[in-house]
């Protein structure tokens, strides 16, 4: 499917909302408030305007989504910058056709062009593996949520980046609220 992945506008802001809204709608595994974490990101320190997509498509419309923010590893008194894959979305009636997978390689791409040298997910343990993510635990990152080792995963963006990388992820105060 044709698709243009761009870095989303302010004026987009709402119109993304609705399709992260949408996409999470029938989700399982979801809370349902994703939008809501979007729009909290926006407004915290841990937002960069450059990670944050749209996927639009012939017709010009926003159908995809992927935020990529920022977030610490930490380990006593060493810390380490990274990145948390989340969301990515795709409208229902665009779902199964890459548009995610665009988005998530074009997110990563991105990332490591402006600097960045590692991800974290929490996500499908049969869908991430795919762009390279591994569970965390084999560099001793732990989530700080109660969450299974197959789904916390990483992502080396450069090679050996988090190799003497270990501790608790800390994310924004917008994944908390």
């Amino acid at each position: 499917m044709e698709i243009l992945i761009r870095e989303e506008l302010p004026e987009e802001y709402n119109m993304t909302e609705k399709v992260v809204k949408k996409a999470f709608l029938y989700e399982e595994y979801s809370d349902k408030k994703e939008h809501l974490l979007v729009n909290r990101i926006r407004k915290s320190d841990a937002f960069i305007p450059e990670l944050s997509l749209v996927a639009i498509d012939k017709d010009k419309e926003i159908v995809g989504y992927i935020l990529l923010s920022k977030v610490t590893i930490v380990n006593d008194d060493k810390t380490v910058d990274s990145l948390a894959l989340a969301p990515v979305s795709v409208t229902p009636e665009h779902q199964k056709r890459g548009i995610g997978s665009q988005l998530i390689h074009a997110a990563l791409n991105r990332a490591k062009e402006i600097g960045y040298h590692s991800v974290i997910v929490l996500g499908h343990s049969d869908y991430y593996p795919k762009f390279g993510f591994q569970q965390a635990r084999l560099w001793n990152i732990q989530s700080p949520f109660d969450v299974p080792d197959d789904v916390f995963m990483a992502l080396e963006l450069t090679e050996n980046s988090l190799e003497n990388v270990e501790g608790v992820v800390h994310y924004s105060n917008a994944f908390l609220e």
